[in-house]
């Protein structure tokens, strides 16, 4: 899960930074590329929810790295301190 959610992570901030770079140039309506080839044309409502969209993706990755870091945190084998005078004597 750990390795899904980083390359969940990298995916979408890959994609994302490249979007950004090859569409500097606004208008009313976007034409948005990725590698040089055209992926869709977009106005201002449909470029926001793809925002978003990208941003709930991104949450998505983070939870589960996030979810794996403490379920592996919590497998560690406790050692219980024995005190004087305790049932361990």
């Amino acid at each position: 899960m750990l390795i899904l959610g980083l390359l969940l992570l990298a995916a979408v901030g890959a994609f994302t930074g490249l979007v950004i770079a090859g569409n500097l140039s606004g208008g009313p309506e976007y034409t948005v590329s990725v590698l040089g080839q055209d992926i869709a044309t977009m106005n201002t409502l449909a470029v926001f929810c793809s925002g978003l969209a990208l941003a709930l993706i991104f949450c998505a990755g983070l939870s589960a790295v996030a979810g794996t870091a403490a379920h592996r945190r919590r497998e560690r084998p406790r050692r219980h301190a024995t005190h004087p005078g305790g049932p361990g004597r």
